[in-house]
Parts: C-alpha cells; structure tokens; sequence
C-alpha cells in the first residue's frame, strides 16, 4: 500500500516541470494575431492539465469502493 501511494504521489509531482511551456506556447500564439489558432492550442491546453486529474480521480473511486467492501 505504502509503494502505491509513492508512486501516486510522484506521477502527481511530476508534470510541474513540463507545465512550465504552456504559457510560453500560449503567448508566442496570441502574438501571431492568429486567434483561431491560439484558442485551439488553448483547449488543447486544457485538456491535456483536465485528463490526469480525472483518471486519478476514476482510481481513487474504485480503491475507495473496494476498501469500503472489506
């Protein structure tokens, strides 16, 4: 359980460093004047930040579920 919850917790950690580029990604977009393109990337953005924290979310529901059958 111990090895599980490193592990958790360093996949957590972890992507702080490569999050650092998204903002420069964001305002070498907005300073083309392409705003189309900027907005995609923008999206792109979040979506890519929103699916980790719904797949640790979906792994938390069912270790809760399966803890709560013991």
């Amino acid at each position: 359980m111990n090895r599980i919850l490193l592990i958790i917790i360093v996949i957590l950690l972890s992507p702080q460093v490569g999050a650092a580029q998204c903002a420069m990604c964001r305002a070498v977009l907005e300073s083309d004047g392409n705003a189309a393109a900027a907005e995609g990337i923008n999206n792109g953005i979040v979506y890519l930040m929103a699916i980790p924290y719904i797949l640790v979310g979906v792994v938390f529901y069912f270790v809760y579920k399966q803890m709560k059958k013991s």
